[in-house]
C-alpha cells in the first residue's frame, strides 16, 4: 500500500466524526428551531376566546329566558367556533409529542362537555318557545271569555288574576304560587258548566295555555340552570393546563438542545484544531511524496509505450475472439433452423418409408403370378373359377388403392421439397447478411402462415397434437417470408415439445395459432401461439430469448434467440407470457406491414 493511500486512509476515521459532528449541530440547531415559545401565547389568547364566548353563550341564553333575545341566533351561532378553537393549538399542535396523551385527552372531555351542553341548549330552545308562545297567547285567551253576564263577568275577574299570578310567576317562580294557580283553575272549572258554550271553550284553552307556562316554566328553569351548571369552563382550564404542562416541556427540551448544541460545537472546534496539527505534521510526508511522483513522472514515458503495444496486442486478440464469436453464432443459428426443417424432414420421410413397407402394391404381384400360371387357360379360369371371378374387382380395387398411396407419397415428396427448398434459402439468407439485411416480399399472411403450419403439419400430427387457427381477414403485407417462416416453424416446434414433456398435459395436446392486426393498427400483424404445455417460471420469462438458455434438457438454448434478433431485425418484437409452470405459453410475434420499424410501444 503507497504512503498517499495509507495518508487518506489515516484521514478517513477523522473525516467521519467530522460529518458525524456537523450532522449532529445541524439536527441540535433544527430541534431548537422547532421549538415554537410564541405558540404558548397564542394558545392562552384562544384560551380566553373560548371562556368568553361560552360565557357569552349562557348570557345570551338568560337573555332568551327572559325574553330580550327576539330570536335564537346569539345561542347558534357561537357553536361552531366552540368546536373548532380547541384543535388551533399551534403549541401541542407543533409538538405531538408534548403531553400528546394530556391533551387528546383534556380536548375529549371538553368536546364532550359541550356537546352534552349543546344538548341542553336545543332543549332549551324548544321549551322556551313553547313558554313564550303561550304566555303571549294568554291575554288573547283571558280576554275571549267575554264579560256579557254576570257569570262571564266573575269568570273574565278570575281569569285575569289567574293571568296576572301567571306572569308573575313566569317572572320570577315558586311552588307556592303554582299551587295557587292550580286552585283557582279548579274554580274557574267549576264556572264552567254556567256558562255559554263558547266561553266554556275560551276557559279550556285559557287553563291549558296557563298549565303549558307552569310545566314549561319549571323545564326551562331547570334547563337554564344545567346549561350554567355545565363544565365546559373548567374543561377549558384543563385544556390550559396541559399547554402550561406542554410549554414547560418546551422549555426543558429547548434547554437540552441549546446544550447539546454547545457540547456538539466545542467537540467539533476540538477535532479541527487536531486536523490542523495532524495537517502541520504531514507537511513533510507530503514534500517527500512529491517528489517520489516527481521520480516516477520522469520514468512515465516509456512505461506508457509499453503498456501501449501491450493494449494493443491484447485489442487484437479480442477482436479475433469476436469475430470466431461471430461465426460460431452465426453457425449455430444456422444449423438450429435447418435441424428444425430436416425434423419435419425426417418425419415425413419416415411417413413415406411406412406407407412403402405397408403399400398393397405387393398384392399386384401375387395377381401377376396367379395370371401367369393359368397360361392358355385364363379365359376359362376367370369365367368358372371362383378365384378368377373375383380377380377383375380385386384388380380394380388394388389399382385405386395404389393411386391413392401414390398420390399421398406424392404429397409427401412435394412437402419435403418445399422443406429443403426452406433450408436452401436459410443457408442463402445467412451467404446475404453482407448485402441487405432483409428481403421483404408481398406476401398474404394468411397463407405465409398456412405455408409454416402445413410443413409443420407432420411433426404435429405424429405427436397428436390438434391446431386451432383464428385468422382475420388481412391484405397483403410487405414481410420476409423465410425469416417468418424460421420464426413461425420454431414457435410451432417449441409448442409441441412443450406439450410432449413431462408431466403430460390434462387434456390431448393443441396449439392455438392466430392472426390479427396490432396496436399500431394497418401498420402492425400481431401472429399468436399459445399452448398448454409445461409453461415458464416467473424467473425464466426475463431471460428466455438470452443466448444459450433452455429448460429443456436436450435443448441448446439457440432458437428463441434467434428468433427474437430475426423479429427486431425486421423491425418488430417477439414476447411471451406465461402465467406460470404448467399453465402453458403464448409467444407473441408483431411485425410492421410496410417493411418500416414499428415504435417501440407499438411492436411491444
Amino acid at each position: 500500500m503507497s504512503a498517499a493511500r495509507r495518508a487518506r486512509l489515516a484521514w478517513a476515521p477523522l473525516a467521519g466524526v467530522a460529518l458525524v459532528l456537523a450532522a449532529a449541530l445541524l439536527f441540535f440547531q433544527f430541534k431548537t428551531r422547532s421549538v415554537d415559545l410564541a405558540a404558548y401565547a397564542g394558545d392562552l389568547s384562544l384560551l380566553s376566546q373560548i371562556k368568553q364566548l361560552d360565557a357569552h353563550w349562557e348570557l345570551s341564553a338568560m337573555k332568551s329566558r327572559i325574553g330580550l333575545n327576539q330570536t335564537y341566533d346569539p345561542l347558534v351561532d357561537p357553536v361552531p367556533a366552540l368546536r373548532a378553537l380547541p384543535q388551533q393549538l399551534r403549541m401541542l399542535a407543533a409538538r405531538p409529542e408534548m403531553g400528546a396523551a394530556q391533551r387528546a385527552a383534556s380536548i375529549a372531555a371538553y368536546q364532550r362537555a359541550l356537546q352534552a351542553k349543546i344538548g341542553l341548549v336545543e332543549s332549551f330552545k324548544s321549551h322556551n318557545a313553547v313558554l313564550h308562545n303561550s304566555v303571549a297567547f294568554l291575554p288573547q285567551a283571558a280576554r275571549d271569555i267575554g264579560s256579557g253576564g254576570a257569570r262571564q263577568r266573575r269568570a273574565a275577574a278570575l281569569a285575569f288574576e289567574i293571568l296576572l299570578a301567571t306572569l308573575i310567576h313566569q317572572q320570577g317562580g315558586s311552588a307556592a304560587p303554582a299551587a295557587a294557580i292550580e286552585e283557582a283553575l279548579l274554580r274557574l272549572a267549576r264556572m264552567r258548566p254556567r256558562l255559554a258554550p263558547d266561553s266554556a271553550h275560551s276557559i279550556d284553552l285559557f287553563a291549558m295555555h296557563v298549565r303549558t307556562v307552569l310545566r314549561e316554566h319549571a323545564l326551562v328553569g331547570a334547563l337554564l340552570e344545567r346549561i350554567v351548571r355545565a363544565p365546559t369552563a373548567q374543561r377549558v382550564d384543563a385544556i390550559g393546563a396541559a399547554v402550561g404542562a406542554g410549554q414547560a416541556r418546551a422549555v426543558q427540551q429547548l434547554q437540552q438542545y441549546r446544550f447539546y448544541l454547545l457540547l456538539f460545537a466545542a467537540a467539533l472546534v476540538a477535532l479541527l484544531l487536531y486536523a490542523t496539527l495532524r495537517l502541520v505534521l504531514s507537511h513533510a510526508t507530503i514534500r517527500r511524496g512529491n517528489e517520489a511522483l516527481q521520480h516516477a513522472n520522469d520514468h512515465l514515458e516509456s512505461r506508457v509505450k509499453l503498456r501501449t503495444a501491450e493494449l494493443a496486442e491484447a485489442q487484437q486478440r479480442l477482436i479475433e475472439a469476436a469475430r470466431k464469436a461471430g461465426m460460431a453464432e452465426v453457425a449455430t443459428n444456422v444449423l438450429h433452423n435447418v435441424g428444425n426443417v430436416l425434423n419435419s424432414v425426417c418425419v415425413s420421410a419416415g411417413l413415406v418409408s411406412q406407407q412403402l413397407r405397408h403399400s398393397r402394391g405387393a398384392g399386384l404381384d401375387q395377381a401377376v403370378a396367379l395370371i401367369q400360371a393359368q397360361g392358355a387357360g385364363l379365359g376359362a379360369f376367370l369365367e368358372h373359377d371362383a378365384r378368377g371371378r373375383c380377380l377383375p374387382a380385386y384388380l380394380a380395387s388394388l389399382a385405386g388403392a395404389i393411386g391413392a398411396e401414390r398420390r399421398t407419397l406424392l404429397e409427401e415428396l412435394g412437402s419435403m421439397v418445399r422443406w429443403l427448398e426452406h433450408v436452401k434459402e436459410i443457408v442463402a439468407t445467412q451467404q446475404s447478411y453482407a448485402g441487405a439485411s432483409c428481403l421483404v416480399e408481398l406476401c398474404r399472411p394468411a397463407e405465409l402462415i398456412g405455408e409454416a403450419i402445413g410443413m409443420s403439419a407432420a411433426a404435429l400430427a405424429h405427436a397428436q397434437v390438434a391446431l386451432d387457427t383464428d385468422f382475420e381477414e388481412l391484405p397483403a403485407a410487405l414481410l420476409d417470408r423465410h425469416r417468418v417462416l424460421q420464426i413461425l416453424l420454431n414457435l410451432l416446434s417449441n409448442a409441441r415439445q412443450a406439450m410432449a414433456a413431462p408431466p403430460p398435459p390434462p387434456q390431448p395436446g393443441r396449439v392455438a395459432i392466430a392472426v390479427r392486426l396490432g396496436a399500431a393498427g394497418a401498420r402492425a400483424l400481431r401472429i399468436e401461439v399459445a399452448d398448454h404445455g409445461t409453461g415458464i417460471a416467473a424467473a425464466d420469462l426475463t431471460r428466455i430469448f438470452a443466448h444459450g438458455f433452455t429448460t429443456r434438457k436436450d435443448g441448446h438454448g439457440f432458437g428463441l434467440h434467434s428468433c427474437a434478433l430475426a423479429a427486431r431485425e425486421m423491425g418488430g418484437r417477439l414476447s411471451v407470457h406465461s402465467a406460470g409452470p404448467g399453465c402453458g405459453a403464448t409467444f407473441t410475434l408483431v411485425l410492421p406491414t410496410d417493411g418500416q420499424a414499428l415504435p417501440e410501444e407499438a411492436s411491444t
